[in-house]
C-alpha cells in the first residue's frame, strides 16, 4: 500500500471512530447544521455565480438546486455521498 493510500485510509478510520462515539443526541442535532452550513455555502456561490441577483432571486435559485439534487438522489443516477467500506476495527 502507498504511504499516501495508507494515510488517507487512517483518516478515514479515525473519522469512523470519532463519528461512532458521537453521543445519538449530538449526531441529531448535527444534521440540520450541516445542511444549514452547506445552505450558506451554496448561497455564497450562487452570489459569486450572479453577482447582480438580489437576496429573493439567490434563495430562489438556492431551492431549485436543491429540488434538483433531491431528484437526482431520488432516481439514484447520481449519489453525493462517497460509498466506502467501513475498515474493520
Amino acid at each position: 500500500m502507498e504511504p499516501t493510500s495508507e494515510l488517507a485510509d487512517a483518516i478515514y478510520r479515525e473519522r469512523v471512530l470519532r463519528a461512532r462515539a458521537t453521543p445519538p443526541a449530538q449526531k441529531l442535532l448535527d444534521g440540520p447544521r450541516l445542511f444549514d452550513q452547506e445552505c450558506r455555502i451554496m448561497a455564497n456561490e450562487i452570489r459569486d455565480q450572479f453577482p447582480n441577483a438580489d437576496e429573493k432571486q439567490v434563495q430562489e435559485i438556492l431551492r431549485l438546486r436543491l429540488a434538483l439534487i433531491r431528484r437526482l438522489e431520488d432516481s439514484e443516477l447520481y449519489r453525493t455521498e462517497i460509498q466506502k467500506p467501513i475498515p474493520p476495527l
